[in-house]
């Protein structure tokens, strides 16, 4: 397919113009027009670069591309480099970030709900249809414990569990991938026993140790891979393309 064709079905489905972003969604760098193989992957570091040149790629899709507000308009060292590997190779480069975290099918959040099994998902926000945080219920309630050892052994790592003072098991569980660590106040406002994400900051432990509620940051990275690799496989799936997932670790 062509890559303007591509753009065209992602801002489709993505709708990126409905929410404000800090980064541009869509093609970031212009490459070859015919696309044919796609690499996905979270961040399009040198490495990921560097495996879509090995792989002969036409382009890559990511949820952390460039240009980010308030980052530096000058070329120069790693953006240089990173932007000459794509230029050069004629690399098309396509990311899309809160869109690709709300998505209500394939986003990082909603796939996050299918990873474990959380029910009734609905916004944190309540009244925001785009609300980046979501809510919902296990089926059975879990000890900390046990939830721990889950996000430990689905995500291939050691999470952080900043404990309720209660230590009450979780019924209800609010998340939000990435860096979502400041949404914790009102999943906890909510009543809700658990709040996950990715990062942690200082006084997210005196927010789940004053307002009673399980904390858990299980990695940036780590929380964000499954709405782009749910993006590429259905974009394998609907035109045929050869969609390579390629997960650089990082184990922030």
């Amino acid at each position: 397919m062509q890559s303007n064709e591509l753009e065209c079905y992602l801002t489709d489905l993505l709708k990126p113009q409905q929410i404000k972003d800090f980064t541009p969604n869509g093609l970031q760098i212009q490459g070859n027009n015919n696309i044919n193989k796609v690499i996905t992957g979270v961040t399009a570091s040198k490495a990921l670069i560097n495996r879509a040149i090995a792989e002969q790629a036409d382009a890559i899709l990511v949820h952390h591309g460039y240009f980010w507000k308030n980052e530096s308009y000058i070329i120069r060292g790693m953006k240089h480099d990173r932007i000459k590997a794509l230029l050069l190779n004629d690399i098309n480069l396509f990311a899309y970030h809160l869109p690709l975290d709300i998505h209500p099918t394939l986003g990082n959040n909603v796939q996050f709900a299918k990873l474990f099994n959380i029910q009734n998902v609905e916004p944190l926000e309540v009244g925001n249809a785009l609300s980046v945080a979501l809510q919902g219920r296990f089926e059975k309630p879990c000890s900390p414990e046990e939830f721990t050892q889950l996000i430990n052994a689905t995500l291939e790592r050691e999470c952080l569990h900043i404990p309720a003072p209660s230590n009450k098991p979780i019924t209800t569980i609010a998340w939000c991938s990435g860096g979502g660590q400041g949404y914790i106040e009102l999943a906890a406002e909510q009543g809700i026993d658990a709040f996950l994400t990715g990062e942690v900051s200082e006084q997210t432990t005196h927010i789940a140790h004053e307002m009673d509620i399980h904390f858990f940051a299980a990695g940036h990275h780590a929380t964000e891979r499954y709405g782009v690799k749910a993006l590429g496989e259905h974009l394998a799936e609907k035109y045929g393309l050869e969609v390579i997932f390629v997960d650089i670790d990082n184990p922030v």
